[in-house]
């Protein structure tokens, strides 16, 4: 009966958050810049690289070629500057904030297997308190209490013994990851509360953190439609967004990113 309760108070919570999508506003905080006659134009579909971190790139390249010139075009892009232009930014970060929230207890979780108790209580307390006094974690307040959000992922636990990322892969409509990464998100999703999530439920959450995330790139797209080769750029923006997550920030110098990275990764959060 509680688990039952538990589960309506969730689905509840994010059909609420869904539904703000529909409230005309106008949001000053995510901006829409014009794209170049060029923007989905890939020259590079038959370009190869010898990386062994992309064993099946030929593939890779179809899929991404099908996400980028086809769904981002038509389908993702277009339904980001709607929420951009029709939700206020209050509304989004509530939002924002309500689904990070459901990961604070698997972030807990994953800071103690790696040593690091002070995040992990970090975690612990901004759910107790965004959960009650935050309205469902709608309210970042533990944030204002000083208590900035910083969470890791089970991909990063892996990466902390040593487990390397695996081969990178693009998948319809998801985009890039690699193996590393897909199994810690298997595991994460064993935590309650994301465990008690329904399927539905779950493509909800997915749905509104990638509208969210889609959004927020839109400042740095033109760093991507410039680039000579957009795959190659996500690809090794994507790996260098993880060593940069799995170090805290503090990366080695082998890792470091150029600096045409810096400002489109300060823009993921993958």
């Amino acid at each position: 009966m509680l688990m039952k309760q538990i589960k309506r108070v969730i689905t509840l919570a994010l059909l609420c958050v869904v539904g703000v999508v529909s409230q005309p506003a106008f949001a000053a905080k995510f901006s829409v810049p014009d794209l170049p006659q060029t923007a989905y134009q890939d020259p590079w579909l038959d370009a190869r690289y010898d990386d062994d971190r992309d064993p099946i790139e030929g593939i890779n390249r179809l899929i991404w070629r099908f996400n980028f010139n086809f769904l981002d075009q038509y389908l993702f892009r277009p339904t980001a500057v709607v929420y951009v232009h029709a939700v206020p930014d209050m509304m989004k970060d509530g939002i924002n904030n309500f689904i990070e929230n459901l990961n604070e207890p698997s972030s807990t979780v994953n800071n103690t297997l790696q040593g690091k108790f002070s995040d992990a209580g970090n975690s612990a307390g901004r759910f107790v308190i965004n959960t009650s006094v935050g309205l469902l974690g709608t309210i970042d307040v533990a944030e204002r209490m000083g208590m900035e959000r910083k969470q890791d992922e089970f991909g990063e636990v892996l990466a902390f013994y040593g487990v390397g990322n695996g081969p990178y892969l693009m998948f319809p409509v998801l985009g890039p990851t690699a193996v590393r990464e897909e199994v810690g998100d298997y595991v994460d999703n064993m935590y309650p509360p994301l465990s008690w999530l329904s399927f539905t439920q779950k493509l909800i959450k997915g749905l509104m953190s990638g509208l969210y995330k889609r959004a927020e790139l839109m400042s740095q797209e033109k760093l991507l439609y410039d680039s000579l080769d957009p795959y190659a750029f996500v690809r090794e923006a994507y790996f260098k967004h993880m060593e940069w997550k799995v170090h805290d920030g503090n990366v080695p110098e082998d890792f470091q990113q150029e600096e045409e990275f810096d400002d489109f990764i300060d823009g993921l959060d993958l």
